[in-house]
């Protein structure tokens, strides 16, 4: 009785740590970067600051919003989203608590962020299309969701971060522990837009059967699914591929 307390006592002081550090796990804020001649939007948002990248292109009608993943400095992406969307204005988000947004990150206050980023930005396009990345993939799905929007990319998405978990630690209570759940699935059925989903061929992050679950959950007739042969989960972004399927889906013409 006194080894199976021992180890019910470890197992225990294991689920302690793990609930109390995930946020830590899940979330890794970059510093905030300058980039010369690149505008900066500070937007407030549930008593934080946002710093959301805007680059301005043709602008017009169309605009793009584009969420990272969980540790993406989203500056990163400006000179190819130059070139890739040179008919619409591009939004990069900040998290809040990443690249010189106040705050700490959680579900909740990503959510918040990204209608207080949506709704700043409505009344100025026509057609606001959104991009998400890996955790930003469930952000754009959230707005997606309760937003109209005009198009929705999803780039190395995953139908919820609890099954993501539950691979990674299976023989923890995930479902019980987890704080940020980011149920990317659970919102399918709320979103009306047109909707391409991307998936790295050798994704080591994100297990291939979350991606394909999620693409799976809305009708075939909505989404478009695009595999990028021999890229991984951080380097997508480097294929040609990858950069030609986002340019045709978000062709400057809106849904009909």
């Amino acid at each position: 009785m006194t080894i199976i307390a021992i180890v019910g006592l470890i197992y225990a002081g294991c689920c302690v740590l793990l609930y109390a550090s995930q946020r830590s796990v899940m979330y890794y804020p970059t510093p905030e970067v300058h980039v010369p001649d690149v505008a900066e939007l500070r937007l407030e948002s549930d008593g934080e600051t946002l710093k959301i990248w805007r680059l301005a292109n043709a602008g017009g009608p169309n605009a793009i919003i584009y969420f990272g993943g969980n540790a993406e400095d989203v500056s990163g992406n400006i000179p190819d989203f130059r070139n890739i969307f040179p008919e619409h204005a591009v939004y990069l988000v900040n998290y809040r608590g990443y690249g010189g947004s106040t705050g700490s990150p959680s579900e909740a206050g990503l959510y918040k962020d990204a209608l207080a980023v949506f709704d700043e930005i409505r009344a100025q396009y026509a057609n606001i299309s959104v991009i998400g990345r890996s955790l930003g993939s469930a952000v754009a799905s959230y707005l997606a969701s309760v937003k109209d929007i005009d198009k929705l990319v999803l780039v190395t998405p995953f139908d919820s971060i609890e099954n993501v978990a539950k691979k990674a630690f299976p023989v923890f209570p995930v479902s019980l522990l987890l704080k940020d759940k980011f149920d990317s699935a659970g919102h399918v059925a709320e979103i009306d837009a047109p909707v391409l989903v991307v998936i790295a061929e050798d994704d080591e992050i994100i297990p291939r059967r979350r991606s394909d679950a999620l693409a799976g959950a809305f009708p075939e007739s909505q989404v478009i699914i695009e595999v990028i042969p021999g890229a991984g989960h951080n380097t997508i972004g480097m294929f040609p591929r990858y950069s030609n399927v986002l340019s045709v889906f978000l062709a400057t013409h809106p849904r009909q």
